[in-house]
């Protein structure tokens, strides 16, 4: 098996460096102990735009943890890079220029490598989903993630609902997150939808520094933030993404796999990895079909309910605004909490019986049901018929 990459490791990477319970759950069965030194976070404050707090328990589910663990991708990528070299990987440093067939890439040097199935994994602008002309750009539910550090020592991970100027609400959030050795990792991503998609980097980079203001009048953020700082686009909620045909197969952020509700990636990348590699040893010739079986399923159900919902939550500043007051009202805001925990994090799915799995559950099944003639469902409808 060739693992191509055009970085060399150790590499940065924007991201909010923080992994699931769904991740540390799948390394967990996979038998993998996550690097030491990462540091274990539990439960969540979301600070609303009048500046009240509501606190999102970290529960244990029926099948992951009860927390997650902050960890720089600069060291979690290179070790998870490191555990496939050691289980028989070969690496290779170069770019993937173009398709040479179904199962086969040419890298930048002319190099032609074929294989039984191709694994695409190169991020929310993959080269290969637009040389297979699974992309739709026009569609896709782009967004945009802006990080730099700090050093502070953070406590408890916080998700920063933010009004730009006063009843107008920023098109997604702002978060202070534990990092490693007394560090804070600081950004703000938004997410736009296709109209968007050209403005939506100018304006977190643009906004950073107010948000970092934001965070200090709230008593968030006391250092200055460092100047290596990164961005990155996101393809969220799978929209306008075809996740396999033939025998390429698209994981992670090229598959548009990033919770469309808070724009998380690195467990649905690391799961719809797992999904793909089990689909291709039980037969590389269905084994798109059985992987967008899998995501029709998982991923895809969960966007279908929650890509709408993005959508409806974010088409104006005003609506935008109203939302982050109605989710940290007093009283509100603590009843929902629990709910809220589980289908921001998309952990329904495991998590125990009980009174917030249910109020989820219904949540999501409404959802869809009022948003399966909207243009979005009607998509990723179209997206899931068989490869």
């Amino acid at each position: 098996m060739a693992l191509v990459d055009k970085a060399t490791f150790p590499r940065d990477k924007a991201c909010g460096d923080l992994v699931g319970p769904r991740g540390l759950a799948l390394l967990a069965q996979l038998g993998l102990t996550p690097p030491p030194d990462g540091r274990e976070v539990g439960e969540m404050v979301v600070l609303g735009p009048t500046g009240r707090r509501v606190v999102l328990p970290a529960r244990a589910g029926l099948t992951y943890p009860g927390h997650g663990v902050a960890i720089t991708r600069r060291r979690f990528d290179a070790w998870l890079r490191d555990e496939a070299l050691a289980a028989g990987a070969e690496p290779v440093v170069a770019h993937v220029a173009d398709l040479a067939g179904p199962s086969s890439v040419v890298l930048d040097d002319g190099t032609r490598l074929d294989a039984d199935v191709v694994v695409g994994a190169d991020g929310a602008r993959s080269a290969l989903a637009r040389r297979a002309g699974l992309i739709d750009p026009h569609t896709v539910l782009w967004g945009f993630a802006y990080r730099g550090y700090a050093a502070q020592h953070v406590e408890r991970p916080v998700i920063a609902l933010w009004d730009e100027t006063p009843r107008r609400g920023f098109p997604g959030y702002g978060w202070i997150f534990p990092g490693e050795d007394g560090t804070a990792n600081i950004g703000l991503g938004l997410g736009l939808g296709p109209a968007g998609a050209r403005r939506a980097s100018a304006r977190a980079v643009e906004r950073f520094t107010s948000f970092c203001s934001h965070l200090r009048d709230h008593g968030l953020l006391a250092s200055s933030v460092e100047e290596r700082r990164l961005g990155g686009w996101l393809k969220m909620g799978m929209v306008g993404t075809i996740a396999a045909r033939d025998r390429l197969l698209l994981v992670g952020d090229a598959a548009g796999l990033v919770n469309p509700l808070q724009g998380e990636g690195i467990a649905p990348a690391m799961t719809s990895a797992a999904a793909a590699a089990s689909a291709i040893l039980a037969d590389p010739s269905t084994a798109a079909r059985r992987y967008h079986a899998h995501l029709r399923s998982s991923a895809g159900r969960f966007a279908t309910a929650t890509a709408p919902i993005h959508i409806a939550a974010s088409s104006t500043p005003r609506r935008v605004a109203v939302v982050g007051r109605v989710l940290t009202a007093p009283g509100l805001g603590a009843l929902v909490a629990a709910p809220w925990a589980l289908l921001w994090n998309d952990l329904a799915d495991g998590a125990p019986p009980g009174a917030s799995r249910t109020i989820v559950r219904a949540a999501l099944a409404l959802s869809r049901t009022l948003s399966q003639r909207s243009a979005v469902a009607q998509r990723l409808a179209d997206q899931f018929a068989d490869p």
